[in-house]
């Protein structure tokens, strides 16, 4: 039995398709578009390798890759599922920054077969944007992609994520009148996105960083950690806090919830009052908006139907506008600092409790994105 409905209906065939740019219209048209005038561009591109760039797609079209293992609120539904949700990111690239992209759902989620088919694909493409694999995962598949291919890779649920989580932060902090470098801030959730958007913090210079995952305070009185929590905790809680989350909460300036679990509201009520409270898990944040008005002054979610939406479009398809534009091989984290400076910029004469980032929709933002970001390549600052 078909499914139904209107959303049913706009996916119906899927939501994207594949046109061509040239006319072929004439034998003259096919001539030169095909045999056997191709065979001119592909000698060129034989013995110039950088010929690509301006003879083919590889200029503005990326690749967005999955394996199916953590989509949205969804969990491990596998490649088949994850494609609807590709397309999607798909469209948006095109919509908003003028990229091309081609979804592509991978039947593995072995760390070794994913790099090499992602490695195998690469020469195809300008960029790989990597999107729902699961924690920890996530971490090797882009740090040996990085290693590997000279062209951007950028795992979006980690970096797009932390780019506007920074971006709203900086607003968020002129408008309660406190300096982004004291504030006292906790992250719940210690995967993907928890992880990126900490170390975006620290980068951006915000000096006193707690995280949080299902067991307590990344801290000093945890022997569990390894890996990329141990890397975590090495890095942030520069008072050495242990304990419960609500621990970490007492006295913090703001909450940051990229867990998907309840955070209750007697460890929230411990915060400082008149802070920030971003719950951003997805379709059910954190701490309920309700709750979170009676402790703090500004508030964001992950969700469309409340204020301040943390929406990753915000930043990806002008990260990428900008890399591709400057012909980079790899995303930095100057370009990431400047990606969420120029999301700030775009509301910074207009701050208001509920208006601390741009609308999804607003057409201003992914130029000012792929603008910062292509001179922030181009300067003095080229490596993490």
């Amino acid at each position: 039995m078909a499914e139904s409905g209107p959303v049913f209906e706009l996916h119906r065939g899927g939501k994207m398709a594949v046109r061509s740019t040239v006319p072929l219209s004439s034998r003259e048209d096919l001539s030169r578009a095909y045999t056997p005038g191709v065979a001119e561009v592909c000698r060129a591109i034989a013995a110039n390798g950088a010929l690509a760039r301006e003879y083919t797609w590889i200029g503005h079209v990326v690749a967005v890759v999955t394996d199916g293992s953590a989509v949205l609120g969804l969990g491990n539904i596998g490649p088949r599922a994850a494609l609807p949700v590709m397309e999607g990111k798909a469209v948006l690239f095109k919509e908003f920054g003028g990229v091309d992209a081609v979804p592509i759902c991978l039947d593995t989620q072995d760390t070794d077969e994913i790099v090499a088919t992602v490695v195998a694909l690469a020469p195809s493409f300008g960029g790989i944007n990597l999107e729902d694999i699961a924690a920890p995962r996530c971490f090797e598949i882009e740090r040996r992609l990085d290693d590997q291919l000279d062209i951007p890779v950028f795992h979006d649920d980690q970096h797009g994520t932390a780019i506007v989580v920074l971006a709203a932060l900086r607003n968020a902090a002129r408008l309660l009148g406190r300096d982004l470098g004291e504030l006292r801030v906790v992250v719940s959730g210690a995967g993907a996105a928890g992880s990126a958007v900490s170390r975006m913090l620290v980068a951006g210079g915000v000096a006193d960083v707690v995280m949080c995952d299902s067991r307590g305070v990344l801290g000093p009185n945890r022997t569990d950690l390894s890996g990329e929590k141990a890397a975590l905790a090495a890095l942030t809680n520069p008072r050495r806090v242990g304990g419960a989350i609500a621990d970490g909460l007492r006295g913090a300036d703001v909450l940051i919830g990229v867990s998907g679990g309840t955070i209750e509201e007697s460890a929230v009520a411990g915060m400082r009052p008149g802070g920030a409270i971003f719950a951003l898990a997805n379709p059910t944040p954190e701490v309920d908006p309700s709750i979170a008005a009676r402790h703090a002054a500004v508030i964001a979610t992950g969700r469309s139907d409340y204020p301040n939406q943390i929406n990753n479009v915000l930043a990806f398809p002008g990260v990428f506008r900008g890399a591709l534009d400057a012909g980079v091989s790899r995303i930095t984290a100057a370009m990431k600092l400047a990606a969420a400076d120029a999301i700030a910029s775009v509301v910074a004469e207009n701050l208001a409790p509920d208006s601390i980032v741009p609308s999804p929709l607003d057409p201003r933002v992914a130029p000012a994105v792929a603008a910062a970001v292509a001179r922030a390549a181009r300067g003095p600052v080229g490596h993490d």
